[in-house]
């Protein structure tokens, strides 16, 4: 079995929940390296919740890929939208902020 790979269009299909905060409060909250998971703890439920097979394979994927790969997406996905929280998101001194919020995710799954 090939290990499946994220792509740009799969962040595409996510593009409303990377957007959904105000990019000047995703930087400040990754400066501060935040914990967004328990923040909204109530709403990722409320995703996870609703996930049909085909996403939460795909929520598996994210969560079993190496940062560095998912912030190179997440450059790309900049490049291709200009929408700034990419650009926070792709930022290696962001890396340990990705990392926990995606433990806390995997926790909850």
């Amino acid at each position: 079995m090939s290990e499946e790979k994220i792509t740009y269009d799969d962040v595409k299909q996510y593009e409303k929940l990377f957007t959904l905060t105000p990019s000047f409060l995703l930087e400040r909250w990754a400066k501060k390296n935040t914990n967004l998971v328990s923040k909204f703890e109530s709403r990722v439920e409320s995703f996870l919740n609703h996930m049909d097979d085909n996403k939460r394979k795909k929520l598996h994927t994210v969560l079993n890929s190496d940062i560095d790969e998912l912030q190179l997406i997440m450059k790309e996905a900049h490049e291709r939208t200009n929408k700034k929280q990419y650009k926070i998101l792709a930022n290696p001194k962001y890396k340990q902020f990705i990392e926990e919020n995606l433990k806390e995710i995997e926790k909850m799954v």
